[in-house]
């Protein structure tokens, strides 16, 4: 199966911000933003495999600095590591102001997908890493991978004894 450059399952994004798109702060809802973030990294997920993809997971969605009304939005996103029919997707969401220019990075996340055909997993390319921050977050990917799959049986035991009786 062939290699693919990360490049390739780049998506970016950009909005507005608009009074119904924000909390009673004034800044952008947090599940708006999640839904943004799952979105685009489904795109470069489907880019990549060239497949039906499905979240499996959104861990590390970090909020570092708030989004306000007189910024917008920028959704960016890239496939930076491969297992064998799953994908880590990085996620990083910038806000800039509107009238100033000022830039900050507002949050981060990595989500994985499986890729799909038929409803079963399929194999996906391996991807090639090439500008120094795509290198970082590949490097480093083995271990949230690791991270992620103990989480998983964490949930998989609470699922085990928590009840699905209604109040």
């Amino acid at each position: 199966m062939q290699e693919k450059r990360a490049s390739e399952s780049r998506v970016i994004r950009a909005n507005r911000v608009f009074p119904g798109d924000t909390n009673n702060h004034g800044t952008l809802f947090g599940g708006s933003i999640m839904s943004e973030m799952d979105m685009v990294a489904s795109i470069s997920a489907a880019r990549h495999a060239r497949a039906g993809c499905v979240t499996a997971s959104m861990d590390s969605v970090e909020f570092l600095v708030p989004i306000r009304m007189t910024d917008y939005v920028c959704f960016e996103s890239f496939v930076i590591w491969t297992g064998t029919s799953s994908m880590e997707v990085f996620v990083k969401v910038t806000a800039e102001d509107m009238q100033t220019g000022e830039r900050r990075i507002a949050a981060t996340s990595f989500a994985t997908f499986i890729a799909l055909e038929n409803g079963k997993p399929v194999k996906v390319p391996q991807v090639i890493p090439e500008t120094e921050e795509e290198q970082q977050l590949h490097e480093i990917a083995l271990e949230r991978a690791k991270r992620r799959q103990e989480r998983k049986e964490i949930s998989k035991k609470v699922a085990e004894f928590i009840s699905l009786d209604r109040l």
